[in-house]
């Protein structure tokens, strides 16, 4: 397996001093480690039914989109506040830096559907949890998260309670 920390560049003091960025287009630019990264993921899987991809924008776009896909699912993108044309539900998140929303279609995910949440980076859970909100209030269930990266030292996971945890590089 590779080691994919080789491929994510850490940026100091982005976007504010003291932050050490994880900057994931590094990985992204290399077609072959960003296809094996994929891969890795789906296999981390293959034990779960999933019946839909949900990823956050935007960088949950460019994991969770060729995850479903790999997957043979359809993808779900989870955006901010007033970016989707239809109908839609949303949920107020805390983030690293501030507060947000994020909004889904209200008929993006049926009752008793079997949902992996996808993104880059779990860091605080902020944003994650504000997806997983989302999704059961959509009568969705969410069996899993995946992730590129997850930033172990601010305990993001310990806010997703029972849901599954899955990640290439803990930092």
């Amino acid at each position: 397996m590779l080691n994919f920390k080789e491929y994510i560049r850490v940026v100091e003091d982005f976007p504010q001093p003291g932050i050490r960025f994880k900057d994931i287009t590094t990985l992204l630019q290399n077609g072959e480690v960003y296809r094996e990264a994929i891969n890795t993921l789906k296999e981390q899987l293959s034990d779960l039914k999933i019946d839909m991809v949900a990823g956050p924008e935007a960088r949950g776009f460019v994991i969770g989109a060729p995850l479903a896909y790999a997957l043979g699912t359809g993808f779900v993108p989870i955006r901010k506040s007033g970016k989707l044309p239809y109908r839609s539900i949303e949920a107020d998140y805390s983030l690293e830096y501030g507060k947000d929303k994020l909004a889904v279609h209200e008929d993006a995910i049926q009752p008793g559907q079997n949902v992996l949440i996808a993104d880059d980076l779990l860091a605080t859970g902020g944003t994650i949890s504000a997806c997983v909100e989302l999704i059961e209030r959509l009568g969705g269930r969410v069996v899993a998260a995946s992730f590129l990266i997850e930033l172990s030292y601010l305990h993001g996971r310990e806010k997703l309670k029972d849901i599954p945890i899955h990640t290439l590089v803990t930092y």
